[in-house]
């Protein structure tokens, strides 16, 4: 049976947060008390549900309904429910499974599991149970429809990123080397209104101020310039020249209009609260909208424009992008009167969303001005975390260096206490005696201090956790990347992926290839190669990295590893004794040995568990 309290809620989430519109939670059990008892629970807390007592029923409500999710009765009189499973988990992978059951086999609620099942309840399910399985199941069913939404948003971002990277390539040279903006836009309203491009009589564009927000009316081509217009397009028909030519060009930078078109564009100025105006409410749903003889099929105000332009026919089509709204192109016939034909909308868009993209590539390049900056900003903080390493370094290097002067004056020290402390004992002179206590005092004191100070320079056993070592290795790598500029250094970093994840000490480990990648860098000051490789075992990860520098000649390369020696004329010698230590306190393996023809390879292997 099925133990409920209606008093109870689900976790206190609306079926709203867990469920879209139109979505149902379908209960099958080919017994009508629990199915009507389960639905009833389910419909008090606010869910749409349906019930079907046998397989088929239930696949027929796969069809016509959009389920979300089921509580799917193992035992029913048609066939079983894990055996259902087979079918509706390749064909409905949004679906929320949820096994219910009398039989409390583990064997059973495991194989569901394995073949699809979200989760398993056993009869009788107390409401608690109930809620959180249901809430959970709904949760992560939400989770996996956003990440896959996401996805795709994300694939669609990147296709439209890679889209305007193309026009970025195609337009840069126009953009850069054109005088401005306004030269480009202005061409594509000579296109507008020539004799070779749409023959419209005016044409004018108004773009939204980016502090305001207010539609501004920029430019504006009239029946003065058509002449000029019509020459320019007469020498590109001839020409062959095309659309990305004209936006190269700066056509019209020099065009005139006429007083009547210039008081238009200068008294063209819409506020975005006025959500009715025909401007704003074309530019906000992205809508093109043709008012013909005053009259148009959209519930928007047009009396101002109207008066504005003395004429009660044209066409307002708006400037967008996915990523944005930009402003609005509004056309007519004003002179002609002839009659916009749906055609001819068609060619406007197509030439409004050139004008677009020139607006979208200005504002995409003050973007990328802006990320450069950042990317500067981000630039010179990884310098300083690289500073901030090296004096960890340096700091490291004087606690290894004070442990082993404490080594070497421990003993003569405490030699020299215990001689004091025994001709003490077997003077009978007070005098001497008097001198002998203060060099036993002295001493006490000096290896009191002593011991201190090896106790606070002992290394201590290093803390490990689970790290994905290959961010690590190419972390580290990007510190010196201005260095490898510098040294003009190319470099391969041959890491599949985000490979495995092993137990290890982050900073150590880091502190490891910082020291490599330094030592490989710094033998190729004249230029180079680095490369990192890495091979995997079901034990141990290897990683090797490798440098066209002169190597260590043969006789030095073992002692390359001891403290304190080194073949630079600057340095203190710790840095792969340093590497050496921290690789053995990990359990792993380190060596160094030289390249033919020339370099130095070093390879290090770190236990996977």
């Amino acid at each position: 049976m099925v133990e409920f309290h209606f008093s109870q809620h689900i976790e206190q989430i609306s079926p709203a947060q867990l469920l879209e519109p139109g979505e149902f939670v379908a209960v099958v059990d080919d017994s009508p008390e629990i199915a009507l008892l389960l639905s009833h629970y389910l419909t008090n807390q606010g869910f749409n549900v349906l019930q079907a007592g046998s397989a088929t029923a239930f696949q027929n409500l796969l069809q016509a309904k959009n389920i979300a999710l089921v509580l799917l009765d193992i035992g029913l009189p048609d066939r079983d429910g894990d055996d259902l499973l087979k079918d509706i988990v390749p064909t409905y992978p949004d679906l929320g499974i949820i096994m219910v059951t009398g039989s409390t086999d583990i064997d059973t609620a495991l194989d569901c599991l394995r073949q699809g099942a979200d989760d398993y309840l056993t009869k009788p399910v107390s409401i608690k149970e109930f809620s959180r399985t249901i809430v959970n199941t709904l949760k992560k069913r939400r989770l996996v429809i956003n990440s896959r939404r996401f996805q795709k948003e994300l694939q669609s971002s990147n296709s439209r990123m890679q889209f305007l990277h193309q026009l970025n390539y195609k337009m840069n040279t126009a953009y850069l080397n054109a005088r401005e903006l306004q030269a480009i836009l202005k061409a594509i309203l000579i296109g507008i209104t020539a004799d070779e491009g749409l023959r419209f009589n005016r044409a004018f564009l108004a773009l939204e101020n980016a502090e305001t927000n207010e539609l501004e009316g920029r430019i504006g081509i009239g029946t003065s310039s058509k002449v000029k217009a019509g020459k320019i397009w007469e020498a590109i028909k001839e020409q062959g020249i095309q659309l990305d030519d004209i936006l190269n060009s700066g056509l019209g930078d020099e065009n005139s209009t006429d007083y009547t078109t210039n008081r238009i564009i200068q008294n063209l100025r819409v506020s975005p609260v006025e959500k009715n105006n025909i401007l704003i409410y074309a530019l906000q749903n992205r809508q093109t909208i043709e008012v013909r003889e005053g009259k148009t099929k959209d519930p928007v105000e047009t009396s101002s424009l109207i008066a504005s332009l003395q004429q009660s026919s044209f066409v307002v089509v708006p400037l967008y992008s996915p990523s944005g709204s930009f402003g609005v192109i509004i056309v007519d016939n004003f002179i002609t009167q002839s009659p916009i034909s749906p055609a001819d909308i068609i060619d406007l868009e197509i030439f409004a969303s050139q004008a677009s993209l020139a607006i979208e590539h200005s504002y995409l390049y003050e973007e990328m001005a802006q990320k450069i900056s950042e990317l500067e900003r981000v630039t010179t903080e990884l310098k300083q975390n690289k500073d901030l390493l090296l004096k960890a370094e340096r700091s490291i290097t004087i606690n290894r260096i004070a442990s082993q002067l404490l080594h070497a004056l421990r003993n003569p020290i405490t030699s020299i206490g215990g001689t004091a402390r025994l001709l003490t004992r077997k003077s009978k002179d007070e005098y001497t005696t008097k001198f002998l206590k203060i060099i036993t005092s002295e001493t006490d004191r000096i290896e009191q201090t002593l011991e201190d100070l090896f106790s606070f320079t002992e290394a201590k056993e290093i803390q490990q956790t689970p790290y994905y070592l290959y961010s690590i290795i190419r972390e580290t790598a990007f510190i010196f990347y201005s260095k490898f500029k510098r040294y003009n250094i190319r470099y391969q970093l041959h890491l599949e992926q985000i490979g495995p994840e092993i137990s290890l000490n982050e900073n150590k480990i880091r502190q490891v290839f910082s020291h490599l990648i330094r030592n490989s860098t710094e033998a190729m000051e004249d230029g180079g190669l680095l490369e990192i490789d890495a091979t995997e075992t079901k034990e141990n990860i290897t990683v090797t990295i490798s440098d066209t520098g002169p190597g260590i000649p043969e006789r030095l390369l073992q002692r390359s590893m001891e403290p304190f020696y080194t073949t630079k004329t600057y340095g203190n010698g710790m840095g792969l004794a340093l590497v050496k230590q921290i690789i053995a306190a990990h359990n792993g393996n380190f060596s160094l040995e030289n390249r033919h023809p020339h370099g130095l390879k070093a390879t290090l292997s770190l236990p996977k568990s």
